[in-house]
C-alpha cells in the first residue's frame, strides 16, 4: 500500500464509481474511493457470537497485521483506509460492512493524495480516472411502513411507557420509500448533499447515502472527539422567526432534558477509554440550512489500545438515536417501529491501519437497493421522545429532518 501527494483535485466525486459511490465528505475534503475495484470486504451479518462492532473491529486489525505502508502524508484518511456501515441493531438482518477499495483519492486543508491499496499477488493498481457525471434524475419517495398517523400513534404509546417509569426516553423514526430511475449516476445526490450541507458528513457507503449533522466519534493521533446532538427544531421563514426559533430551543425543559439523556450517555461510555474527558458545560446552537440542534462537544485522551471501531462499539447506540435506559430503548423501538432499520442511526465512516478514524451516526440517510424496475429507495428520520412530547410536534420535527433527502432526490 503506498500513498503519494498529487497535483490538487476540485471534484474528488468525479473518481468514484456513479453506480454505487464510496464517499466521505466534508466542506469539500474528504476521501473517495476511485472507481469500483474493492481490494477486501468484511461483512458481519446477525447471530455472530460478539458484538458487530467488535467483530469487525477485530477482523479489521486481522486484516492489517501485516500490511506494508508507506505512507509519508500521515493526514486523516491518507494510508491503508476502509469505508464502513454498521447496523443500528444487533438483530438487524442488514450487514455491517468494512470496504478496502484499491485506490482511494484524499485531500485534506488544500493537500490531495491518491493511495494504492492491492495484495502482494495483486496486478498494480491502475491510475485514477475521473468519469463523467450521468445525466441528472429525479426520484420522489412517500410513507413507508409507518405512516404519518402510525407514526403519532407510536409516539403516544411511547409516552405511556415513559409515564410507567419504563424509560426516560426513547427515540422513534418513520420511513419514506421510493424509487429513482435504474442506472442513475448516484455521485449527483452526494454532491447536492455535500455541497447544500457542508457542515455535515456526506457519506455513500453501500448504498447508503446521506448527510449526518452528528459526529459519532474522531480518533486521531490517540485524541478523541465527539459531537452529540438532541434538541431540535426547524429555522425560520425569516430572521425574525429564526432569532424566535432558536430562542425557544435555548430554553425548552424539554429539549434540554433530551440533550443531556445523549451528552450524559456518551461521557458515560467514553470514560472507560480516555482520560481528560471533557465536555462543554452548557450546550451551544448548531445552526444548519433547514435547522437548529442543540449541540455539545466532547474530547479527550484515548488511553487503552482501542481504535476508533472500538470506540465506536462502546459509543453506539447512543441516547441521541435510541434512547435512556437503551436495553428498554432498544426493546421498545423493536415493538413500535414497523421495518428494519438497518444501518439508518448506526455508525458510518471510515477507519486506518492505525485506528485512526472519523464516524457518524447515519442520520439524513437513505439505503439504495437495486430492483427490478429501478433503483428502490427507503429514507428515515426521527425524533427523541421524552415526558413532555407532543406526537403532532415529534410528526413535524421527522418532516423538517426528511427535507433535505428529499430535496436532493427532486
Amino acid at each position: 500500500m503506498e500513498t503519494r501527494e498529487i497535483d490538487p483535485v476540485e471534484d474528488l466525486l468525479a473518481y468514484a464509481d456513479p453506480a454505487r459511490p464510496l464517499a466521505w465528505l466534508r466542506r469539500g475534503d474528504g476521501i473517495v474511493a476511485v472507481g469500483d475495484d474493492i481490494v477486501d470486504s468484511i461483512r458481519i451479518s446477525a447471530g455472530t457470537a460478539e458484538l458487530r462492532s467488535a467483530a469487525v473491529a477485530t477482523a479489521w486489525r486481522r486484516l492489517t497485521e501485516d500490511a506494508e505502508i508507506h505512507d509519508d502524508l500521515g493526514l486523516p484518511g491518507s494510508g491503508l483506509v476502509a469505508f464502513g456501515a454498521l447496523t443500528f441493531d444487533e438483530d438487524s438482518v442488514a450487514d455491517s460492512i468494512l470496504i478496502v477499495p484499491s485506490l482511494v483519492i484524499g485531500r485534506h486543508r488544500g493537500r490531495t493524495w491518491v493511495t494504492s491499496i492491492r495484495s502482494s499477488s495483486a496486478e498494480p493498481t491502475p491510475d485514477a480516472v475521473t468519469r463523467e457525471y450521468g445525466p441528472h434524475w429525479a426520484g420522489t419517495v412517500g410513507p413507508g411502513a409507518q405512516s404519518p398517523q402510525g407514526y403519532q400513534d407510536s409516539v403516544r404509546e411511547g409516552l405511556a411507557r415513559i409515564a410507567d417509569g419504563e424509560l426516560s426516553k426513547v427515540v422513534l423514526a418513520r420511513d419514506l420509500t421510493g424509487s429513482i430511475p435504474a442506472g442513475s449516476d448516484l455521485r449527483r445526490l452526494v454532491r447536492a448533499l455535500s455541497t447544500g450541507y457542508p457542515d455535515t458528513w456526506a457519506f455513500a457507503v453501500d448504498g447508503l447515502i446521506g448527510a449526518s449533522p452528528e459526529t459519532l466519534v474522531t480518533v486521531r493521533q490517540r485524541t478523541v472527539t465527539a459531537r452529540v446532538l438532541a434538541g431540535t427544531i426547524g429555522r425560520g421563514a425569516d430572521a425574525d422567526a429564526d432569532t424566535e426559533a432558536s430562542a425557544h430551543l435555548a430554553s425548552s425543559t424539554k429539549d434540554l432534558d433530551e440533550h443531556q439523556y445523549a451528552v450524559q450517555s456518551v461521557l458515560a461510555s467514553l470514560r472507560p477509554h480516555t482520560r481528560a474527558l471533557a465536555a462543554s458545560e452548557q450546550p451551544f446552537l448548531l445552526k444548519l440550512p433547514n435547522l437548529f440542534h442543540l449541540a455539545t462537544d466532547v474530547e479527550g485522551e484515548l488511553t487503552d489500545g482501542g481504535s476508533s471501531l472500538d470506540l465506536v462499539g462502546a459509543l453506539h447506540p447512543t441516547a441521541a438515536v435510541a434512547g435512556t435506559p437503551t436495553p428498554a430503548a432498544i426493546a421498545a423501538i423493536r415493538e413500535l417501529e414497523p421495518f428494519d432499520r438497518g444501518r439508518y442511526a448506526g455508525p458510518v465512516g471510515w477507519v486506518d491501519a492505525a485506528g485512526n478514524g472519523e464516524w457518524a451516526i447515519a442520520l439524513r440517510c437513505a439505503q439504495f437497493t437495486s430492483a427490478d424496475d429501478g433503483i428502490a429507495v427507503t429514507a428515515y428520520a426521527g425524533a427523541g421522545i421524552v415526558a413532555g412530547s407532543d406526537p403532532e410536534s415529534e410528526l413535524l420535527e421527522t418532516r423538517v429532518k426528511f427535507r433535505p433527502l428529499v430535496d436532493a432526490l427532486a
